[in-house]
Parts: structure tokens; sequence; C-alpha cells
């Protein structure tokens, strides 16, 4: 078995645990809308975000070579548009556009991870779409182009809602773009929301870069360290951080000669050329890090669902104790109902001569009395106490961490919901088979593959026999041994 077999079994075992363990509790609970394996069984993922004009579509042209989608000052394309490679094409003809197809293609196909954006309605279909091109850059990824950013636009203008759209792209990429042109330094509107919200809730922070685009617009130096200023202020408004990342720089050489006047000091641009290389290098070097994110994947989306089942539990727990607590104060009630009406018997002075008859009646008081309080009474009290613990949501669980509170964020609106929804009744017993088979996931599935692929980026892979050696010492990691293959479908989580 080679590096690039074992790396794309790797793969598989990852897409397989997400598949057997996390998406049906995923599903079950209303955590995705979409099995969670959609996301990733597709090919490594670039989104490209930016202000309407910020050379979005010149700057993807110039990495195909040729001219794939519209470009101009004006807004010229409203659509997400997935540009992938055509594994079909010949690559030895011009740069070109092989196939196209619609947005409900897309959404449709099973081939790709777009599922979960049908939520998005027909407005948001007839606005996406696929470009297959022959370009070689685009052997290993996908571009996805998208819309503008513009200000005060709302969900009515465009039809659906942009901030979500762009969240679940984010939450499927491997890297996000987020391009700035001089003009507008980062001071529209969309852009500061998806800066400040969407992307730190949808996406990690390594995996977006900050890039000035249209540099070769600059009239000197000077006004492009007076822009690169501007833009360092405002992202650090936008984003609350005073750490802010590097920001590439990079323009396209076919516009700039194209625009170049004589009043322009464009000697600098000369000096640039290796951010542009930077920045199409860390594009292509998407793929090197898909399997890593896969298991931040597996990690991420574990630890949330076993802090969701964790909470659900102790919900349950909470109502058993509550039906206890109910049952022995049913049973004071009906004793005190009881004695109530001996009482009130004994105080009108009529008595049955037969203690057995005495007795008798007793204890059919107190059986109405508890029936009543257990069959009549016990809905109402249920019902307000399902209400105060949606109410008081976040006591099921200890916030006693960062990452804890973090994880909480995303997953206390599912709980809140699930519990609504089923009105407080699901099974302890599920809950707990599902919290170690999702828990063993999470603390064993993604950190082994990490481990594996930390250990081999050091390896000495042009040594045959060692590569060989040390890929059947992680054979195990690949669970495809007759064993293991069997209590995966009995559906025991592997040790």
């Amino acid at each position: 078995m080679d590096r690039e077999t074992f790396i794309n079994r790797l793969r598989t075992d990852l897409l397989q645990m997400v598949r057997d363990f996390l998406s049906p509790v995923a599903l079950k609970y209303g955590y995705s809308e979409a099995p969670l394996e959609a996301n990733i069984k597709w090919r490594p993922q670039v989104l490209v975000l930016g202000n309407y004009s910020s050379g979005k579509s010149t700057l993807i042209n110039d990495f195909l070579g040729a001219e794939i989608q519209a470009t101009g000052q004006a807004p010229t394309d409203d659509s997400f548009t997935v540009i992938t490679y055509d594994e079909n094409a010949s690559t030895d003809g011009p740069v070109r556009v092989t196939e196209e197809r619609d947005g409900k293609y897309l959404l449709n196909d099973p081939e790709y991870p777009y599922e979960i954006l049908k939520k998005h309605g027909q407005r948001f279909a007839s606005h996406f779409r696929l470009k297959k091109v022959n370009a070689r850059f685009l052997r290993n990824l996908a571009l996805i182009d998208t819309p503008g950013m513009l200000d005060s636009i709302t969900e009515r203008d465009r039809g659906y809602n942009y901030q979500e759209v762009i969240g679940d792209f984010a939450q499927i990429a491997d890297l996000v773009l987020v391009l700035f042109d001089p003009h507008k330094a980062g001071t529209v509107q969309e852009a500061h929301v998806s800066l400040r919200d969407t992307l730190p809730a949808r996406t990690f922070e390594d995996r977006v870069l900050f890039v000035l685009n249209r540099i070769d617009e600059c009239a000197s130096l000077i006004d492009l360290l007076q822009v690169y200023g501007t833009l360092c202020w405002n992202l650090s408004q936008m984003t609350g951080r005073k750490d802010i990342p590097t920001i590439h720089l990079t323009y396209s050489p076919e516009a700039a000669d194209t625009s170049r006047r004589p009043e322009k000091d464009s000697g600098f641009l000369q000096y640039l050329g290796n951010q542009r290389e930077r920045l199409k290098r860390a594009i292509q070097e998407a793929p090197r890090h898909r399997l890593d994110h896969l298991a931040s994947f597996v990690e991420t989306h574990g630890e949330r669902l076993s802090h969701l089942l964790e909470a659900l539990i102790r919900f349950r727990r909470r109502a058993r104790k509550f039906y206890l607590r109910y049952f022995f104060a049913g049973i004071l009630a009906a004793l005190s109902g009881t004695a109530a009406a001996l009482a009130a018997v004994m105080a009108v002075g009529w008595l049955p001569g037969d203690p057995v008859i005495l007795l008798s009646a007793a204890g059919g008081v107190f059986l109405v009395g508890l029936l009543g309080w257990m069959l009549v009474l016990r809905k109402t009290f249920w019902k307000r106490f399902v209400k105060r613990q949606v109410k008081n949501v976040d006591t099921l669980t200890a916030l006693d961490n960062q990452s804890r509170r973090d994880n909480w964020e995303s997953i206390a609106a599912v709980v809140r919901g699930h519990i609504t929804k089923t009105g407080g009744v699901f099974s302890l017993g599920d809950l707990r088979r599902e919290y170690d088979d999702v828990n063993q996931v999470y603390k064993h599935g993604g950190r082994e593959i990490r481990e594996a692929l930390n250990e081999l980026a050091v390896l000495n892979t042009n040594d045959t026999d060692e590569l060989d050696k040390w890929i059947q010492r992680q054979s195990s990691l690949l669970k495809t041994d007759p064993e293991t293959a069997s209590k995966r479908d009995e559906g025991v989580p592997p040790a």
C-alpha cells in the first residue's frame, strides 16, 4: 500500500465514522437537516468572498488562465458558481467551460455536498450553478465564486438569506478567501456581518485568508501603504481582533496592463510578484489540508453531539426525579384526602358498623385520589416542569470553560427544540447508548488519524521499506479487519 492509497483509506474511514455514528444522531435530534457526511464527501473547496468590484472573478480568471467568469466595475454576476474540474475533458487545448448545470441539478445530485442548501428555497436555486472547466489548476479542488457583498441589502432584496448561505458554504469549505479592493477596504455592511458573525460561527479562523486585491490601482507605494493601513484598521473593528493575520496582496497582471496610466507610479508591483505566488500556493495546498480538516470535522461535531446528548441525559435524569417526587407527593395527597374524608364522616356522626366496609371505603377514596392525581393533574405539572427546563436550559450542562461555552452556543437551541418538540418524552437508555458511540468517535476517531498524519509527515517517504512497515503498523486505524467490520455492522463503536 503506497502513501496516497493509505491517505485515501484514512479519508474513507473518517467518512464511515461520520456516516455510522454521527449522522444518525445529528438527524434524530435536529442537529443537522442533512447527513453530516454530505458536507465532506466531495473534493476540497475554496470559497471566494468579497465586496462587489473587489476582483473575485478577475482573480479566478487569472488562476485558471481564461475568461471563465464575467468581470466589470459594476456588479456583473449575482450567482453562486461552483467551478470544478472536468475529468472527461482534455487539458491540451485552450481552457474553457466544458459543461454548465443549474442549481436544481447541484442540489439534487448526491455526488455534490449541497443537499443542505435546499432549505434556502427556489430563489437561491435559481442563483446557483456549476461550471466544469478543463483547467489543470482545478485538478484537486473546486472554486466557489459568490455574489459581491453590498450595503443596505435585505433578504427581501435577494430572495434568500445571504449570510445563512455564506455560512453553509463556509462550513464545507477548506479555505475561505475574503477579498477587498483599494476603493472599499472593508466598509461594506454585508462584509462586516460576515466577518463579525457568520464566518466565526461556521468555520475555523485558520481557514480564512484576507486578500487585498487590485493593488495595481494604487497610484504609488505610499498610496498602497495607506490603503493597507486602512484595511488593517477596518478589519480590527469588524473582527474584534487586535492581531490581524497576514493580508495577501495581489492583482491581475493582465488587468494591470490594460488599465495602466502614465500618472501612476507602478514600479512597486515588480516586488510583489511573490505575494501573488504565495496566495496561489495557499489555494493549491487546500487538498493537502483536506484530511486534517476532516479530522477536525469529526472532532468538532463529535464533541458538540456528545455535549448535546449529555444535556438531554441530564434532562431525563431530572425528569425521572420529577416523576418520583410527583408520585410520592400523590401518595401524600391521596392519604391527606382520605384522612379528610374520614374526618368529615366522623364529624357528621355516620360510621359504618363493619370495619371492613370502613377500610374498603377508605381504600377506595385513596385509590381514586391517587389516580386523579396521577392521571389528571400530572399533565399540568409535567408541562410546567418541561417549560421551566426549556426556559433554564443552560442549567442542563456545566459551562466551566470556554470550549464548552462555545460548543453550547452552537447546540443550546437544538437541545431546547428537541425537548419542546417531544414534550420531554424520549428514552434515557437510547441517549446513553448514543452518547457512548459518539463519545468514542470523538475521543479516538479524529485524534488517532491526526496522529497518524503527523507521523506520516515526518516519515522518510523515500525509504519504501520504512514507509510500508509504518503503514502496516497503522493499519488498525483503517477499521477494515473482519472483526471490526462485523462490530460496525452490528452498531458497536470501534475500539
